[in-house]
């Protein structure tokens, strides 16, 4: 029961991954915790679903979703996040900023789609393989595959292309990246949209792994990939896949042992523990100011 349960909660676990990536990347650009990332997900898989609905097919749904939900994250930084930055506005104005976007984009979903929970199809349809007495199911295997497929993806652009470069360069130091000719503000954006596509994908992801998707299915779920993205350690990308793998698991021995009304709760009390032991993660590092 125990290998059950660890085998569900790494599925489970990979999708709350997918999110903690948001976070270490807009964290480590902006240095800045996007919690509008809590609506992009439950538009990303809303809207998977109003495609479904029209007949366009599982495949075809989740790739136009991919597409406007990455848009959405690059609209809501150059129309709402940008002009705070141009302003120097204090950092806690952007975080405000981003809970207020997530909220707006949950009640304009409430009035476009409706509140209820709806039927989430299935993504994969792939056999179940038994080890011993475990079973992994076709949705656990699609969720893995896909969850690590992207996380490779990503792996490879922040650190083998000159777009990850430049991310790396901006990271570091936004203003001695714009002297050396790397357009900052371009770079923002495609984190942006990396972020909404990552959402996306989770949010599809999770919505068929459930076999339910509502507007508001972004308001725990994104604050289980914060804690995710902080027990790792925010900013850095293996340790958003630590992070959310210990969640997910946490997550899913909690509602055996104890029952599922205990399920939420366990994931932030670890990450209590850990943060007193580690305050900057499992493979964060303590920063240096430089005055």
């Amino acid at each position: 029961m125990i290998a059950q349960q660890i085998v569900n909660g790494i599925s489970l676990g990979m999708g709350y991954a997918l999110l903690a990536v948001g976070y270490s990347m807009v964290f480590g650009i902006l240095r800045l915790v996007d919690f509008s990332i809590g609506g992009v997900y439950a538009f990303g898989a809303v809207i998977s679903l109003v495609f479904v609905s029209a007949n366009f097919g599982i495949g075809p749904a989740i790739l136009l979703s991919i597409v406007l939900t990455g848009l959405l994250e690059v609209i809501d930084n150059k129309f709402c996040l940008e002009p705070l930055r141009k302003k120097d506005s204090p950092p806690i104005s952007s975080l405000i900023t981003t809970i207020g976007i997530s909220n707006i984009i949950t009640n304009l979903l409430i009035v476009f789609v409706g509140s209820e929970k709806r039927s989430f199809p299935k993504i994969f349809n792939f056999s179940p393989i038994t080890i011993g007495t475990t079973v992994i199911t076709g949705k656990q295997i699609g969720m893995l595959v896909v969850s690590i497929a992207m996380m490779l993806i990503l792996m490879f652009i922040v650190f083998k292309t000159k777009i990850g470069l430049a991310m790396r360069a901006t990271e570091q130091n936004a203003k001695a990246a714009n002297m050396n000719g790397i357009n900052v503000n371009f770079i923002i954006n495609i984190t942006f949209l990396i972020t909404g596509i990552c959402a996306s994908i989770a949010g599809s992801l999770i919505a068929s792994y459930y076999s339910v998707v509502y507007p508001g299915m972004g308001n725990m779920t994104s604050l289980k990939a914060f804690a995710a993205a902080v027990l790792g350690g925010i900013g850095v990308l293996p340790g958003s896949i630590i992070g959310g793998m210990v969640v997910g698991v946490s997550e899913s021995l909690a509602a055996t042992f104890f029952g599922s009304s205990y399920r939420d709760s366990v994931a932030f009390i670890i990450l209590i523990v850990v943060l007193i032991i580690r305050p900057n993660g499992i493979l964060g590092k303590k920063g240096i100011m430089k005055v």
